[in-house]
């Protein structure tokens, strides 16, 4: 059997699938970073189980997380994502997705990519590797995440807190805190 985090509870195949092939594995595609940065802006304020089980629903909603194409999306479409129930439906999260979408080409443009973006941010531009032996020696945010929050925030973009975005740098690999125990440690290094 192998030893995963803690946190991972082994009765819930989705999530034990979720830890083992997609967080934390390093992300260098913009694509999925949008998609990252959405499903943990969707999560504000409730647990990740709920966003867990409604990726599909967002992924079929917001047009598989095409920040081009959602950086057009009409009022109309937005509206009418509020009545889907596979999705959260809180109407400020939904248009963000929109707003975010927008800001995210904009930085694109910028820095080259969204990861240029986020790599700058960390020391020598290169990714976070913790030696957290529990969950309990995890932090709700960090230096990085701070800051790169405050930058978002500044340049306009929606539920990018520093907590949201701590996540988000676990969740794509940009700080790797699997457990030291955990079989996912060694691999994401």
């Amino acid at each position: 059997m192998k030893n995963r985090c803690n946190w991972v509870p082994l009765d819930k195949e989705y999530y034990v699938k979720y830890h083992d092939d997609e967080w934390g594995v390093q992300v260098t595609d913009d694509a999925i970073f949008f998609e990252f940065l959405r499903l943990e802006g969707a999560q504000a304020g409730l647990s990740w189980d709920t966003i867990l089980k409604k990726c599909e629903g967002y992924r079929n909603s917001f047009l598989n997380f095409d920040y081009k194409k959602l950086s057009k999306v009409s009022d109309k479409f937005l509206e009418e994502q509020r009545e889907n129930s596979e999705i959260i439906r809180n109407r400020l999260k939904i248009y963000s997705v929109r707003t975010n979408a927008i800001k995210f080409i904009e930085v694109q443009q910028e820095f080259g990519s969204f990861y240029n973006y986020l790599y700058s941010f960390l020391p020598n531009q290169k990714r976070i590797v913790n030696k957290r032996k529990s969950i309990k020696e995890v932090p709700a945010t960090s230096i990085e995440s701070d800051l790169i929050s405050k930058d978002m925030k500044k340049r306009g973009f929606k539920f990018v807190g520093s907590t949201i975005i701590y996540s988000f740098m676990q969740a794509t690999g940009i700080v790797n805190d699997h457990e030291v125990g955990c079989f996912r440690y060694n691999i994401s290094n």
